[in-house]
């Protein structure tokens, strides 16, 4: 809907542009970004401080969004005048500065629309007129961080600022890059030294907020949200939102009932939105409310496929309720492959599966390749007739473009090739496709055995019980992490997203470091500790899924976190590995052969079994053989180990996998590398054969 828009600014018909954008915004006065255009668009056509109002509005709505605290720093600089533009090149040219800044505003505006080319060849044009102007360093920063480069955008904007330190857009960009890495408090701190420049500016006030709370302070934030909340102009539905999700964040689920329903009341259906309310309806035991909300949203917006998708969250999956949610969703959309996608996943837990077929044939004609669609395709031909399978995978491996697809159509052939009973064929087909994946190295590990420090004594008066979860590929840890998640656990997964904690536990490099002494025992546990606010945690009670496990941590943990606790997930060691080589692993640790896997896992579980046999530190082990797909079982179990908690099960732990003792099927086809697995199989209490 913005595309006609952004297509006039860029053949320059700046009337046509405005014309448009007026028209969404009028049509669309809640929604952020189509405000985003109309302040571009006013730019253009010389209405400066229309221009400001717009994009303060799109701020109100959207306060988190730091593409529009960017847009409006550049709207800032669209509208300086002469006079400031001239003081700003230093009067070092005779040109016309009026030349520069527009150049740079236009090479913004390029860059906003995703035109890096454009927005480089107007930078270059503006570098013409003024070479050294540190202005320049904003559009070279920012396709570097587009580029996914955010080292060198940080590098060109850090140079520009030792020569401009003032300048409030550079400081915007910064603040943005480092938003970008995941450096939470930098980030603030760079935006608190804006604010401290423009004591006015409420955009900064909530942006500012939301950082403070995504490092674990809603109490801080909340404070800082408190004079905007008082004013009736400012306190948006985008500012409502905000501070109800820091409520819920602080568990005041009273205080964030009325402002996160305020919200959506007017007008804000975004996903974090939708979420804090899912989470508040679910927690306070009120989804006939949350029913009732959404469906008088949805009646104004059948469109919106996240309000359809909230909805259906609203009801157990597979139920009739369920499937009636998803016939009207389709039935609102019947084009719409989202629409179609939650009406697949409905009619497939309700054991629909013929319906199920018709659905993904239907997704597959509008969305070729279509992942979860075209899955369902493969699957019921598996359970119909594996060998007939196995073509058809072969068929669309022939026609495939791009490694991503042939990744995928591998594993695929896998399992068809393991349901016909073609173990080698399947070995070779899981192996191409763990080649083909994105992956990590294989951690170097540390010696099993080593002169372990004592273990220190748990400090007087502790409450704070760490618990370390951790799993080795193919162990099914993220079944156990579904459990956890369905109990509320403290559970911190950020190791696995995009912006993992910079804390010594997550690069492989730290056993390295403390076996040469680089690494400080307890500078590690320190800088652990130090980076649990920023991850969420409220508290040293967390429990931290780790990426990697080496006994060599042991030299920091004996001594200085004596009251944690090692909780490893295990299976045997042979179905690890073939469930490994067939379906991956969260930690997407790298397979370079078989052989080379089993020996590597092999030395994993050397550590593990020496932790357990000499009682190196607090551990206990959950086996989950033949549990992996009964989230009951599994959530029994867990509570077991956790000290006879009570833990609700989840609907479903993940994907099917393989049952306990598959890897007898592959006792030939992985001879070599069980051959390797097996004395520490039998050493963690798995049978030889």
């Amino acid at each position: 809907m913005y595309d006609p828009i952004l297509n006039d600014l860029r053949r320059g018909a700046v009337a046509d542009a405005l014309a448009a954008a007026e028209a969404l915004a009028a049509e669309r006065p809640d929604d952020a970004q189509a405000l985003r255009w109309l302040s571009a668009a006013q730019l253009q056509s010389g209405q400066a401080e229309a221009a400001l109002a717009s994009i303060d509005r799109a701020i109100a709505l959207a306060p988190e969004d730091a593409e529009l605290h960017l847009a409006r720093a550049g709207v800032l600089v669209g509208s300086r005048k002469p006079d400031e533009a001239r003081a700003a090149l230093d009067q070092a040219t005779g040109l016309d500065p009026n030349q520069f800044t527009a150049y740079v505003v236009q090479a913004q505006l390029a860059l906003a629309r995703g035109d890096l080319d454009e927005a480089q060849r107007l930078n270059r044009l503006a570098a013409r007129v003024a070479p050294e102007h540190p202005r320049l360093a904003f559009v070279e920063g920012m396709v570097l961080l587009r580029q996914g480069d955010a080292e060198a955008a940080l590098k060109q904007l850090s140079a520009a600022l030792q020569r401009a330190p003032d300048d409030l857009q550079l400081l915007h960009a910064l603040g943005f890059v480092y938003m970008a890495r995941g450096h939470l408090a930098f980030a603030e701190q760079t935006f608190r030294n804006i604010a401290a420049k423009v004591p006015a500016a409420t955009d900064l006030t909530l942006l500012i907020a939301s950082l403070a709370g995504r490092q674990g302070r809603p109490e801080e934030a909340l404070e800082l949200l408190d004079p905007v909340l008082a004013d009736a102009q400012r306190a948006t539905a985008g500012v409502r939102s905000l501070a109800g999700r820091l409520h819920l964040q602080a568990g005041r689920l009273e205080q964030a009932a009325p402002l996160l329903q305020a919200a959506l009341a007017g007008g804000v259906q975004d996903r974090e939105l939708l979420s804090s309310l899912l989470e508040l309806w679910h927690r306070q035991g009120r989804r006939e409310e949350g029913r009732q909300a959404l469906e008088a949203c949805l009646a104004f917006a059948s469109g919106n496929a996240d309000l359809w998708l909230a909805r259906l969250a609203l009801e157990d999956i597979g139920s009739s309720d369920a499937l009636e949610v998803s016939r009207r969703w389709v039935e609102a959309q019947p084009q719409s492959v989202n629409a179609l996608g939650g009406r697949l996943a409905a009619l497939e837990h309700a054991g629909r599966l013929d319906e199920a077929d018709a659905i993904a044939d239907r997704i597959v004609a509008l969305q070729p390749g279509h992942g979860a669609a075209q899955a369902r395709k493969v699957n019921a031909l598996v359970a119909r007739d594996p060998a007939a399978a196995v073509m058809y995978v072969q068929g669309l491996l022939a026609q495939a473009q791009g490694g991503d697809a042939r990744a995928l159509l591998y594993g695929w052939l896998g399992m068809a090739q393991d349901r016909a009973g073609q173990a080698a064929e399947a070995v070779a087909s899981w192996s191409v496709r763990a080649q083909q994946s994105p992956s990590l190295p294989l951690p170097l590990l540390g010696p099993p055995a080593q002169a372990w420090p004592a273990l220190a004594a748990v400090p007087e008066g502790n409450n704070e019980w760490p618990l370390l979860l951790w799993g080795p590929p193919g162990s099914g840890v993220e079944r156990i992490v579904a459990v956890l998640t369905q109990a509320r656990a403290a559970l911190l997964v950020d190791r696995f997203g995009t912006t993992p904690p910079k804390d010594p536990l997550q690069p492989f490099a730290t056993v390295e470091q403390l076996l040469s002494g680089q690494a400080d025992a307890a500078t590690l546990v320190a800088s652990w500790r130090s980076a649990l606010p920023a991850r969420g945690a409220r508290s040293g009670n967390v429990i931290d899924w780790l990426v990697w496990w080496d006994n060599t941590l042991l030299q920091a943990l004996r001594p200085q976190l004596p009251q944690g606790r090692l909780l490893a997930i295990l299976r045997d060691p042979r179905d690890m590995l073939l469930e490994w080589l067939a379906w991956g692993a969260p930690s997407m640790m790298d397979i370079p052969s078989t052989e080379v896997a089993a020996t590597w896992l092999a030395g994993v579980l050397e550590h593990l079994a020496g932790l357990l046999e000499q009682q190196l530190y607090p551990a206990v082990v959950l086996r989950i053989d033949g549990m992996e797909n009964d989230p009951q079982r599994l959530a029994s179990a867990l509570g077991q180990v956790l000290g006879g908690a009570s833990l609700p099960a989840p609907v479903r732990v993940g994907s099917v996998g393989f049952p306990a003792g598959h890897w007898r099927q592959y006792a030939q086809a992985l001879a070599g590398p069980f051959a390797t697995l097996t004395p520490v199989a039998v050493r963690l209490g798995y049978p030889e054969a």
